[in-house]
């Protein structure tokens, strides 16, 4: 008789449940207007590395959206007793924070109670390949609120992902009306140029990514413009997210050359031995 396979757990509102249960409620607005934000997060030899920042951008995102705040030791309590359950040694974590329930329409409740939602999922098994970048017929407004915030809408993300798909590209990328280069739907940008590693700044209306600014903070990496015209001058460009860091092959219908060296030095520095206490994260330059 085989044996039943037990289901990883998920974490929801102080309580582990198994993951495959029903456990969102239907009038919950996170389900039904995106109401909401989430952070992705490395696990590592059963911690979480520099979860304090990407608990401060949480907090900084509850504020804009005016979302009350889960306190800290409730989320690393949540951790702890997830990450055991699963047991899970390397991977990723995701937290999902919702306004919670509310009634129909758009305004509200004028006293939410949120919904808190940690899923855990197990490593990549190998770095990612080579992927090609199509330029989104979108634009990034850089006055954007919601530019600054994980927002649980990603509808922008997802239709520049099929116009990217429907071009034979694997993601997009984003620029600016005037044509500045801002980021991918869901990862930093990162190019070599004149033999220097680049990012483009907040300024362009990116999202104020935690493995971005380490890299600024370490002096690996320097925040400047560059436009679609810079383009053909890139010797090499990246994605980079708290998991992973994606080597572009090319930019529309300009190839790039590869840099597996970097690459590797890249993940050596991100990924292999990732710092516990994050470097001081500024609105102006390292977020």
């Amino acid at each position: 008789m085989a044996h039943k396979v037990i289901p990883p757990y998920l974490w929801l509102n102080d309580t582990l449940h198994p993951a495959d249960q029903p456990a969102i409620m239907a009038q919950d607005r996170g389900y039904l207007l995106g109401d909401g934000l989430f952070e992705t997060m490395q696990l590592y030899n059963h911690r979480v590395p520099l979860l304090e920042a990407h608990l401060t951008r949480l907090e900084e995102g509850c504020h804009l959206l005016h979302i009350p705040t889960p306190q800290r030791t409730l989320i690393e309590r949540a951790l702890h007793q997830l990450i055991e359950a699963n047991h899970l040694t390397h991977g990723s974590v995701r937290l999902t924070l919702t306004r919670g329930p509310g009634p129909r329409g758009l305004a509200p409740p004028a006293h939410p109670n949120p919904t808190l939602l940690i899923t855990t999922a197990p490593p990549l098994q190998h770095p990612p390949q080579p992927i090609r970048l199509h330029i989104s017929t979108q634009r990034r407004d850089p006055h954007s609120m919601l530019n600054r915030v994980k927002s649980l809408n990603a509808l922008p993300a997802i239709l520049a992902r099929l116009e990217a798909q429907d071009h034979g590209a694997d993601d997009a990328l984003w620029l600016t009306h005037e044509g500045s280069i801002t980021e991918a739907t869901a990862a930093s940008f990162l190019a070599l140029i004149d033999g220097r590693l680049v990012t483009p700044p907040l300024s362009t209306g990116i999202l104020p990514g935690i493995t971005r600014a380490r890299l600024l903070a370490a002096g690996i990496c320097e925040e400047q413009l560059l436009s679609n015209n810079d383009i053909p001058l890139l010797q090499g460009a990246w994605l980079a997210t708290a998991l992973n860091l994606t080597p572009i092959a090319a930019i529309g219908g300009h190839a790039l050359p590869p840099q597996p060296e970097r690459s590797a030095e890249l993940r050596r520095i991100l990924y292999d031995h990732p710092i516990l206490n994050p470097p001081t994260q500024t609105a102006t330059s390292a977020s």
